[in-house]
């Protein structure tokens, strides 16, 4: 274990002191009952920000609405709106190591991860969806109406931005996903409400400083803070809210589309994932446990579509745990400002305990746990364990855990594996580790996944759609599909 933990930066100890609640056309809102924002490596307080409820969601729908039906932000030309997106992710490179800086400090994250994942690829996925502003389309259409005898008819198709979005987000990588939602939807010229997980709030709040600096119209983008109960419930029944997007866990999701059905309103749901890694006899081992370590500890494991159980062929199913079992012996716990630090803390004390009993509950079933790398008594860690020889009807290999937590079964036959893969309520990723091509091309229609990588996982572009099967959710992020789903599709008929 390490003690060499950078200090925080004084523009993020500035803005510690700054946000003192919701961000609500273009201020801070101290308003309703504090809360501690905690620092996961410690459990010490970093913050004090005030919590919203309905009346300030309220207000902040209200405001919201009051952007797009003035049309202060739809209004503007797509090059202007591109531009505007374009100095927003500017401004987030500029400010990019602050922003790293403050989702480490709330998150717990390493501080490489918050840099080359949170703030990185964020800013890469702003000016690719920038670019969307000017390329949304609609297509002219050949119709074949009869009546009225001798009229003809001029057809086609256009895309207008839905209105106001409600955004929730959760809290395992904040600004990204915020971003995820946020950008799609001003790009395709809606206004936008988040809401931020309430334990980390806080990168969330200076994004939405920088898109205002930006040149963001105040009240285009806003941010609400509290709890889900009270906040994200009003948010999903809002009637003046047109679309809801969530990521989280499946259970919540199904509340979230109930209420926005209600009221007729659009819904996409990105939730949980319990996610195979596939490794056949053929593949390259070394390749196969680097893929494990990053596909299934990147941080720690509180990814959606993390690699969580691993169906490896009985004849590298030994070697495969050892070397999982000595790269997690070799791993450095700290803080997450700890440049040198391999294992940071989960978000949370709940986060924490929940893992951990996971794990405690598979060893009374009879799995074989080992316990890697030594972590301080001090915040919220949990050493990564490797699960060798498990059963595929265990809880730990079917439940998601959303931890550090690597689940190795052996299995003989590809079709025997291939049904364990398979037999799963949740389908949002997968991954399949071979040399062989022909299996590559045979297996991945027929694994039952939203995304399936080969011989890579949890690589994530922009421009691919994201998004699960059966109960992983509903909807993508990225590509076009995440812009068109910020809009309506109107047909336009013409008579002359």
């Amino acid at each position: 274990m390490s003690d060499n933990q950078a200090a925080a930066s004084e523009a993020v100890q500035a803005f510690f002191k700054r946000a003192t609640g919701s961000f609500i056309n273009g201020d801070f809102r101290a308003e309703g009952n504090s809360r501690d924002i905690i620092d996961p490596s410690s459990g010490e307080p970093l913050a004090t920000i005030a919590e919203g409820n309905k009346e300030l969601t309220d207000e902040a729908v209200a405001l919201t609405k009051a952007s797009f039906d003035d049309r202060r932000w739809r209004d503007l030309s797509p090059a202007a709106r591109e531009r505007t997106l374009l100095r927003f992710a500017d401004l987030v490179e500029q400010h990019g190591e602050e922003l790293a800086q403050i989702e480490t400090l709330n998150q717990g994250k390493s501080i490489h991860i918050a840099r080359a994942v949170d703030v990185g690829f964020s800013v890469d996925f702003i000016r690719y969806m920038a670019g969307w502003t000017t390329k949304l389309e609609g297509s002219t259409r050949e119709v074949s109406i009869g009546m009225p005898e001798g009229t003809r008819f001029n057809a086609y198709t256009l895309r207008q931005p839905l209105g106001v979005v409600a955004a929730i987000v959760p809290w395992n990588f904040p600004m990204m996903i915020a971003l995820w939602k946020v950008v799609p939807a001003l790009a395709a010229g809606c206004s936008v409400v988040l809401k931020p997980a309430s334990e980390t709030p806080l990168s969330v709040l200076r994004l939405a400083e920088i898109a205002v600096e930006a040149g963001l119209p105040k009240g285009v983008f806003n941010v609400v803070l509290g709890s889900g109960s009270v906040v994200g419930t009003r948010l999903a029944e809002h009637p003046d809210v047109q679309k809801v997007t969530f990521t989280g866990s499946t259970a919540i999701g199904k509340q979230i589309g109930h209420a926005a059905v209600e009221h007729m309103a659009h819904f996409s749901l990105e939730l949980g994932g319990k996610n195979p890694m596939l490794v056949l006899e053929d593949a390259d081992l070394e390749k196969a446990v680097n893929g494990a370590l990053m596909g299934g500890l990147l941080n720690q494991g509180q990814v959606c579509a993390a690699a969580s159980r691993f169906y490896v062929h009985r004849s590298l199913h030994d070697e495969f745990c050892q070397r999982l079992a000595g790269a997690v012996d070799g791993m450095q716990a700290g803080p997450g400002m700890d440049p040198q630090a391999q294992v940071t803390p989960l978000v949370s004390q709940r986060q924490q305990q929940s893992v951990l009993a996971y794990v405690e509950r598979a060893r009374d079933q009879g799995a074989e746990v080992h316990v890697g790398a030594e972590v301080p008594s001090q915040g919220y860690y949990v050493s990564p364990v490797v699960i060798s020889n498990a059963a595929h009807t265990m809880e730990i290999a079917r439940e998601e855990v959303f931890g550090p937590v690597l689940t190795v079964i052996p299995f003989d036959d590809v079709e025997e594996a291939l049904a364990m893969v398979n037999d799963s309520e949740l389908g949002l990723a997968a991954s399949l580790w071979t040399d062989s091509l022909a299996q590559a091309m045979h297996l991945t229609p027929r694994i039952e996944a939203g995304t399936v990588w080969v011989n890579t996982h949890v690589t994530l572009d922009a421009s691919l759609p994201f998004g699960g099967f059966k109960m992983s959710g509903l909807g993508k992020e990225f590509g076009p599909e995440a812009v068109n789903a910020y809009t309506e599709l109107k047909s336009v008929c013409i008579a002359y």
